[in-house]
């Protein structure tokens, strides 16, 4: 019964975290609006396997290694940033550009692969990520834990990163989201791009200050 309790304040605590705003996010949601449905839930499972990545990271301890040498945790904060500036420039670039479909129709052909390993690549670009799995580990996990709890923490966290970034995927590649994409798109497109760009600056600036 405790093992339950603990459980559920986890799973509680990621779920707040995973809803949150960030790159993740904003990734999502732009594969599935200027995309398509395939590559929005692509993304989402895409965004699953980093955060069990990250997860398992955590729970083995491996989060310690980066806490314990301060040099390489800063390292691993200014190539994640740099990688979320990238995504955000290329996104900034290609404002402008028409969405090109076999058919007719407003969609930016790239593959669903393609997707996954975005979304994968910029979940992990974050090693605060795994920072913030500890955390909630060390808040809520026993001093032993057995071997059911922590794979079932590892695997109603991965059931939360993909249950909500296939939700934003569903919604967003509806139809009234994507015609008011397709209407302001350079807008959004730009904005987004400004979005992760700033995101990747601030994640550099917070590993280069004193």
């Amino acid at each position: 019964m405790q093992d339950l309790y603990v459980l559920a304040g986890i799973l509680a605590a990621l779920a707040i975290g995973a809803v949150s705003p960030g790159p993740s996010f904003v990734m999502v949601a732009r594969e599935s609006v200027s995309v398509s449905r395939g590559n929005g839930l692509a993304a989402a499972f895409g965004m699953g396997l980093g955060g069990l990545l990250m997860s398992s990271a955590a729970m083995l301890g491996l989060t310690m290694v980066l806490l314990a040498v301060p040099l390489l945790y800063l390292v691993l904060k200014v190539i994640g940033g740099l990688y979320l500036c990238y995504l955000g420039y290329r996104i900034f670039r290609g404002a402008s550009a028409a969405l090109a479909d076999a058919g007719g129709g407003a969609r930016q052909a790239h593959s669903a692969s393609r997707s996954f390993w975005m979304a994968f690549t910029t979940q992990i670009s974050n090693p605060k990520t795994a920072i913030v799995y500890a955390s909630v580990f060390a808040t809520f996990l026993p001093g032993k834990v057995s071997l059911l709890l922590a794979l079932l923490v590892l695997l109603g966290g991965w059931m939360i990163e993909v249950g909500w970034y296939a939700t934003v995927a569903l919604l967003l590649s509806a139809p009234a989201p994507r015609r008011t994409y397709l209407r302001f798109k350079t807008a959004l497109d730009r904005a987004a791009g400004t979005v992760m760009m700033a995101l990747g600056v601030r994640l550099v600036s917070s590993a280069i200050k004193p």
